[in-house]
């Protein structure tokens, strides 16, 4: 069964495209079929796998709009196994459009069931807000990915979206679940980070991954050259990092599959 992993957070600065990518292109090294869908207009996680959002012949906007087939518009990414929906400003002009449709909330989930048996994960970076395109990503998801910093208004952030979750199971999709948080930017000399992450522990348990993300300048630096950071700098502590929450994520859906 396809996993999607709606990654989210209602706050901004937190990670989720940096999460999107690195996660999607290290689930592809393992051998797993990756599709990384960009619902945020800013198509930060188009350009961050080497995709070009100003020159796709077929925009994600256009197959929510069912103007296009979904298969047109799916690219592969340049010396890479993962499959990429280019995202761009044109989600803005689609959010609107879709407001005035039928069903408008399962627009993406209604594209994604064609070609969704074709991979093993599909991963979708959210806009940071709750809007109709994220509520999309929500309803088409069957888990939910919370990348945060350790740090006192992520909490309250937090508290939002799980909110959030819960109206859209309750109304839209009951397969929806949190599968993990995960720790982005994280500092353990931090006192701030240090008790930020065991209230979540605390709070979390078995939610929180083992995994966290440390603060890395190969990390910050792979986006400006089109690439996720295994592409960029196999070495360096950010692509370790997502190689290891890659494997944890897998784990975590066996160990569901198998309750």
């Amino acid at each position: 069964m396809t996993q999607i992993i709606a990654v989210a957070n209602q706050k901004g600065g937190v990670g989720k495209t940096t999460t999107s990518v690195n996660l999607g292109a290290s689930l592809a090294v393992i051998k797993r079929r990756v599709l990384l869908v960009d619902m945020d207009p800013q198509g930060n996680a188009t350009t961050g796998i080497g995709l070009d959002k100003h020159e796709s012949p077929v925009l994600l906007s256009d197959v929510l709009l069912g103007n296009e087939d979904i298969k047109d518009a799916i690219q592969t990414i340049p010396d890479s196994t993962i499959h990429g929906l280019a995202g761009g400003p044109d989600l803005t002009i689609a959010e609107f459009e879709m407001m005035r449709m039928d069903e408008r909330e399962y627009r993406l989930k209604k594209v994604l069931k064609h070609v969704k048996d074709d991979y093993d994960y599909i991963i979708i970076d959210c806009p940071p807000s709750l809007n109709m395109l994220t509520v999309n990503a929500l309803v088409a998801a069957n888990g939910v990915l919370i990348p945060m910093q350790c740090e006192y208004y992520a909490l309250e952030g937090l508290s939002a979206l799980i909110g959030s979750v819960k109206t859209i199971r309750d109304s839209s999709n009951a397969s929806l679940e949190i599968i993990g948080l995960l720790r982005t930017m994280y500092d353990p000399r931090n006192n701030l980070s240090r008790d930020v992450s065991n209230q979540l522990a605390q709070h979390f348990k078995d939610k929180l991954y083992n995994t966290s993300i440390p603060r890395n300048v190969r990390l910050a630096e792979a986006p400006s050259h089109g690439l996720p950071a295994l592409m960029y700098d196999k070495r360096s502590s950010g692509a370790l990092a997502y190689l290891a929450l890659a494997a944890e994520v897998i784990r975590k859906e066996s160990a569901r599959k198998a309750a």
